[in-house]
């Protein structure tokens, strides 16, 4: 194991922090960014930043922290998408080093959630419980996802699609489908999240928060020049949407939305398709996720939630990914015993009653 220090990054640091994260071991990802740390100070969270530097030297990793204060806890961390590590490894050690910090800066933080781009194994399971890291409830959409490999030219990537991902965006093309990229206005936010709210998000049993934070997530990173918008029309109106994102060199598909009952086909795959082109000629992204499916080993059953958004997903590629999810670094057992089995589900509660929005 490797021993890090940590600590909190400098006024400079922070000001260059998307060069530092996307520098990561694993090139960073845009929940750590610093158009998203901007939202979510906006919506209950306290952004921090920490760098974990390896003790014998070597390349650091700069790591977004949200924090909360739970009333009579003290401080809740959330480690949003990392530790970025370049292997699993390296956990045990940025765990310790944290609890000196904690310890040393006396910052009543009571437990540090973790949600490190680690593939889920027996190995990297086993190296997490010995460090002492409990298994929580997964937070984000893509710890199981869907990525495609987009480190060759276009032809080569469009024959690496599944045969119905292909299909669908040569047919679009044939039938003269159009796929144009928008620009963020009002009017286009508010169509956007109409598409969001459709019959068939309510079947895909994914939740929305309010319009007012899409729209500041989807402003925050476009005027980082990250983020864009796409539509498909049909009768003059958009019928498919997308907003995508190029962080660094990984490509995201974050929200999309639909019409149910259309009648061009392969529209949302040509949409797709024109995407993450655009996005390999204009930010050289290696690859792109479609940010979340169900589990590897679910993928066929129609029960799970992500069911529907599984299958058009894996039409574009079979490289479903599945990550260790979070896990709970306790620094405190006695308050943490209050927040898992009473105080966190009380806050939770609270917050989506005051706010509307989800507590994470």
């Amino acid at each position: 194991m490797r021993e890090f220090t940590a600590r909190f990054a400098t006024d400079q640091e922070i000001a260059d922090w998307d060069a530092h994260v996307t520098a990561n071991p694993h090139g960073g990802n845009l929940l750590q960014s610093a158009s998203f740390a901007d939202v979510k100070a906006d919506h209950g969270w306290r952004p921090l930043h920490l760098v974990h530097e390896p003790a014998g030297g070597g390349k650091a990793s700069y790591n977004l922290v949200l924090e909360k204060t739970v009333p009579a806890l003290g401080r809740l961390w959330y480690m949003i998408k990392g530790p970025d590590v370049a292997s699993v490894d390296d956990i045990p050690g940025i765990a310790a080093a944290n609890a000196r910090l904690v310890a040393e800066q006396r910052l009543n933080v009571f437990a540090i959630k973790i949600e490190p781009d680690v593939l889920d194994s027996d190995y990297a399971k086993g190296v997490l419980a010995r460090a002492g890291l409990k298994k929580s409830f997964d937070i984000q959409p893509n710890d199981s996802t869907a990525i495609l490999a987009t480190d060759r030219d276009e032809e080569a990537v469009l024959k690496s699609l599944h045969s119905r991902g292909r299909n669908a965006v040569r047919r679009a093309l044939r039938e003269g489908c159009t796929v144009e990229r928008v620009e963020l206005t009002e009017q286009n936010m508010r169509r956007m999240y109409a598409l969001m709210d459709t019959v068939g998000q309510g079947e895909a049993n994914v939740n929305l928060r309010s319009y007012e934070y899409y729209a500041k997530f989807w402003t925050a990173f476009e005027q980082a020049g990250q983020g864009r918008l796409y539509f498909t029309y049909e009768d003059g109106e958009p019928s498919v949407g997308a907003y995508v994102i190029a962080y660094g060199t990984k490509g995201t598909y974050k929200d999309g939305g639909s019409k149910p009952r259309r009648r061009q086909y392969g529209d949302s795959h040509l949409l797709q398709w024109t995407a993450i082109t655009d996005l390999m000629r204009e930010h050289g992204i290696v690859e792109y996720d479609f940010c979340g499916t169900p589990p590897s080993d679910q993928l066929k059953n129609k029960e799970h939630p992500y069911y529907g958004l599984g299958l058009f997903k894996t039409s574009f590629t079979k490289s479903v990914v599945d990550f260790v999810g979070v896990h709970d670094q306790v620094l405190s057992p006695a308050r943490y015993a209050v927040w898992t089995n009473v105080a966190e589900k009380v806050q939770r509660q609270l917050w989506v009653r005051r706010t509307g929005q989800p507590f994470y």
